[in-house]
């Protein structure tokens, strides 16, 4: 396709859901600005609006409905045509059956379909009727796609796609298919590109990263890769999503070893209840989490931990959800993402009855909510009068006279802009910051020095 091919159109993008869709989403945009187009701010500027999806929750269903159908009253752009597309998990999971509940799309493309996006919003420019690509067996071609970064500083770089895992209540392994590791070469090779580059912090992304290389090597090696990555003279290392189940010794290891490699860990546990996980088919117990919790600990003491819990799993009992609270209370969270369940067609869990009231479900959530907060505040004492290392992203979105960045152990950090300082000027740089106030969910103080 000729590189004109989108000149003069203008694109949006939307995306709903996990770190793996803001990467596809840069990509999309890295593929769309080669091709001519130019980004602009919302869908009413836009010739292009791209919606990269998530089907893991209902809301995200609805979420996406509801902006397909705002884009209806929009005025027409000044090209006279406007394009919407739908990719990401919707669009895998649901194909051209998506029309049923928005009619107005052009385009749909699926997890394994984005090198393609393109091709599809060309021809529906040039030829009208809707065009769909979903097949589940292709090459993406992702990683060799142009790549539009958000930020200089930090880099999403998959180490793998897919997942074998099939928990009961998990729609992923269905719309992004099975486990495939890229070669360790080929990232290493990335790492090094963005590093000459100037970016400080890459996240390594994969569904389940404690995986990466089984299919490749018939064993994971995830814990050598952290240790080559950390080679490349990286500052910061990150990492998402770890599975309990795959958590090696090795791995543990290479986090406390590998200077690069930050003190957080988010390894979501789901439920604290041995019954209910075995329902959930997550292959652990709660006592071997708790082992792993301990094993961690052990080599990173100030770790801090964050994790995924769902609420209302089917058939949970209040003995169950009080497994869950001891164990949250056990592990002491420095932050917790918790979800009521959200049934999800053509998973396992999706067919088994619950006879447990909304009601019932809410009063346990907000329950959880309390000791989450609890804890995550306890945690975030531990950095009062101690001075942190922020990586700036930017003003608060609250206060524009404030800095804010993230600490090592992901927490958020502010200070003020000093006098005559301009925010670009500490954008995707270091900075000490002296702690002197720890809230449950940031941390703010006095900058020490200048940044770096």
């Amino acid at each position: 396709m000729p590189q004109t091919t989108l000149s003069g159109k203008t694109y949006c993008i939307r995306t709903f859901g996990c770190q793996m869709n803001l990467h596809d989403s840069e990509r999309v945009s890295g593929l769309l600005d080669s091709l001519g187009a130019l980004e602009v701010s919302g869908p009413a500027e836009a010739d292009i609006v791209v919606f990269m999806t998530c089907c893991v929750r209902e809301a995200a269903d609805t979420r996406l409905y509801g902006q397909c159908s705002s884009c209806k009253s929009l005025p027409a752009p000044p090209s006279g045509r406007r394009v919407i597309a739908v990719g990401g998990c919707i669009a895998q999971r649901d194909g051209e059956g998506l029309l049923t509940n928005v009619d107005n799309v052009d385009v749909i493309f699926g997890t394994h379909s984005i090198a393609h996006v393109g091709d599809l919003i060309a021809e529906a420019f040039e030829g009208g009727g809707r065009q769909v690509r979903t097949e589940e067996h292709e090459e993406s071609g992702a990683t060799s796609m142009p790549w539009h970064r958000a930020t200089s500083y930090h880099a999403w770089v998959p180490i793998m796609t897919g997942c074998n895992n099939f928990c009961s209540y998990c729609i992923v392994p269905y719309v992004r298919g099975r486990e495939k590791s890229r070669p360790m070469e080929e990232i290493l090779d990335e790492v090094t590109i963005l590093v000459r580059k100037g970016v400080r912090e890459v996240t390594l992304l994969g569904q389940n990263v404690n995986s990466y290389g089984r299919d490749l090597f018939g064993a994971p090696r995830f814990a050598e890769l952290l240790r080559r990555v950390g080679d490349t003279g990286i500052e910061r290392i990150t990492f998402t999503s770890s599975h309990p189940k795959d958590l090696l010794p090795e791995t543990i290891d290479a986090m406390a070893e590998v200077p690069a490699v930050m003190p957080h860990l988010h390894l979501a546990v789901q439920s604290g209840s041995s019954r209910v996980l075995k329902l959930m088919n997550r292959r652990y117990t709660r006592e071997r989490y708790l082992e792993l919790v301990d094993a961690v600990r052990d080599r990173i003491p100030r770790i801090a931990l964050t994790t995924d819990i769902i609420v209302g799993f089917p058939g949970e009992t209040e003995e169950d959800f009080a497994e869950t609270l001891s164990l949250a209370e056990r592990v002491r969270y420095a932050q917790a993402f918790t979800f009521i369940y959200s049934k999800r067609a053509g998973t396992p869990a999706a067919e088994i009855e619950d006879p447990t009231s909304r009601d019932v479900i809410l009063e346990r959530f907000n329950r959880l909510v309390k000791v989450i907060e609890t804890t995550a505040f306890e945690y975030n004492q531990g950095s009062r009068e101690t001075t942190v290392a922020a990586l700036i992203e930017g003003a608060s979105k609250k206060d524009a006279t404030k800095l804010q960045g993230k600490s090592p152990w992901n927490q958020t950090v502010l200070c003020p802009l000093p006098a005559g300082a301009r925010i670009d000027d500490f954008v995707g740089k270091v900075v000490d910051v002296r702690v002197d106030t720890a809230r449950t969910w940031y941390l703010s103080g006095e900058m020490v020095g200048g940044p770096r």
